[in-house]
């Protein structure tokens, strides 16, 4: 104990040393209110992906906890489409704060993935969070713009951070980034090819609850309504029999009958309002009792052990505090709505038919360059659960003639299962996370750690251990 002051002089100086290596001054966050002290910084701010247009996305970035100059650059994005990742993947999943009770402080997270990577987390596109557009016609959207604005930003950021250039670089998500990831990867493959100078170095690709190809991923829920009781044999038959989900496309097709509609509609009233379908086992939050809270400055109340459901208003309210986007430097146009999770209609209208595009010929295409692909599924998660993805997993590598080289098999965390992965052709995994939800690293943040690491290393999920005996 009697050398921490001189550890603690050493990080100023590295911090002093480091910020000569092509690092943003003006992007610093020197702190965020109500943040515990740390060791490592915080950059935040826009990049200008149309400076015509005026479009410019918001990110944030966090540097590794220990050894920063060491280690890899993970870059994050959460689905919707039209979903924040600042909001969900760096200040509610895998980022190094959570926001407090009464909403206007923060928390250590102390399964952050900075632990193992340096963390990159962007707005995208345009009309989500902070992210804007001066050009009314931008917020409509869809994939492929998305992923083309995402390339530039990517190469904008590597000139503000110009010690990354080198580095491995593993691009991850959950959800809709089972579409925004992909894509993104095979553009940026894309200017390698095409570049005589800078490339980048993609390592791998890990997406969690990932949506993939529609007409496996949809009825993929209603089979897990079943096998969970949560919803009647009769029923489950009924939406078998009676809905043609390999043309079920986004927005629901005309032609689907008004049995399987009717079958629908009964299952979803039957799992009910008080059910959270992105995790099953885990209590809903009241926003009203949320709000009075937050009024009265108390911890806000925590339904389930160990979680806390309400973390959704906590956040909204503390990143809608001025002092909060000041040290962000975020919201800087003065936008005339509030920022949330989750972009409303009228801030961005994505192209909803662009849920339908089958996205495994992306990965495969990946993987015949090489890229390692983790698909991993928190097993609680009834919206895009992994019934399905692991079935189209499985597909994928019979489209690769890719043998098994690890059989289906419980993994292990701490001596207990922290799920259960198989392996093929050395190149594609897929790997459960045991209790998780479609939010793997808020629901078990210990798990999720120990596989995000095992995949940033290079290494299989650890199945063998020596279990007690009684």
């Amino acid at each position: 104990m009697g050398l921490s002051w001189f550890c603690g002089w050493l990080v100023v100086v590295g911090l002093v040393v480091r910020g000569a290596e092509g690092y943003p001054k003006e992007d610093l966050v020197t702190s965020l209110p109500g943040q515990p002290k740390v060791g490592f910084r915080q950059y935040a701010g826009y990049i200008d992906v149309d400076v015509k247009a005026g479009r410019s996305l918001f990110y944030y970035f966090v540097e590794a906890e220990v050894d920063p100059a060491h280690k890899p650059l993970t870059l994050w994005l959460n689905g919707g489409p039209g979903c924040s990742s600042v909001g969900g993947g760096a200040f509610t999943e895998l980022g190094p704060f959570y926001p407090r009770g009464d909403g206007r402080a923060l928390v250590r997270n102390p399964k952050s993935w900075n632990k193992a990577s340096n963390l990159l987390f962007i707005e995208s596109p345009a009309g989500v969070g902070w992210s804007y557009s001066n050009t009314s016609s931008d917020y409509t959207t869809g994939d492929a713009k998305t992923a083309s604005d995402m390339r530039i930003f990517m190469l904008e950021w590597y000139k503000k951070f110009s010690g990354f250039k080198s580095r491995d670089l593993f691009l991850t998500g959950e959800s809709y980034a089972g579409h925004y990831i992909p894509q993104l990867a095979v553009a940026l493959l894309e200017h390698n090819a095409k570049s005589t100078g800078f490339k980048f170095n993609i390592k791998g690709v890990a997406i969690g609850n990932p949506l993939l190809k529609l007409d496996r991923d949809a009825p993929a829920p209603f089979e897990f309504f079943w096998s969970h009781g949560m919803i009647s044999d009769e029923i489950s038959q009924t939406i078998i029999n009676e809905c043609d989900f390999e043309d079920y496309t986004f927005p629901i097709p005309h032609n689907v009958s008004d049995i399987c509609n009717e079958a629908i509609d009964k299952a979803n009233k039957i799992v009910g309002d008080y059910i959270n379908n992105y995790d099953v086992i885990l209590d809903v939050c009241y926003p009203s009792i949320v709000e009075q809270e937050l009024r009265l400055k108390k911890m806000a109340t925590k339904l389930s052990i160990g979680v806390d459901v309400c973390m959704r208003s906590e956040r909204s309210f503390y990143f809608n505090l001025p002092e909060v986007q000041q040290a962000l430097h975020a919201n800087r146009t003065n936008l005339p709505y509030g920022w949330s999770m989750c972009s409303r209609q009228s801030n961005l209208n994505y192209n909803r038919t662009d849920g339908n595009i089958d996205i495994l010929p992306l990965l495969k295409e990946l993987i015949q360059n090489k890229i390692p692909i983790w698909i991993f599924s928190g097993d609680q998660d009834s919206v895009v659960p992994l019934i399905g993805s692991r079935t189209l997993v499985r597909e994928l590598a019979h489209d690769l003639a890719f043998e098994v080289t690890v059989p289906y098999t419980a993994w292990l965390h701490n001596g207990q299962v922290g799920g259960w992965m198989t392996e093929y052709g050395n190149l594609l995994t897929f790997a459960t996370v045991r209790g998780a939800a479609h939010m793997v690293p808020f629901a078990q943040p210990a798990r999720a750690l120990h596989l995000f690491s095992d995949f940033v290393r290079g290494r299989r999920l650890p199945n063998t251990t020596k279990l007690p005996i009684d």
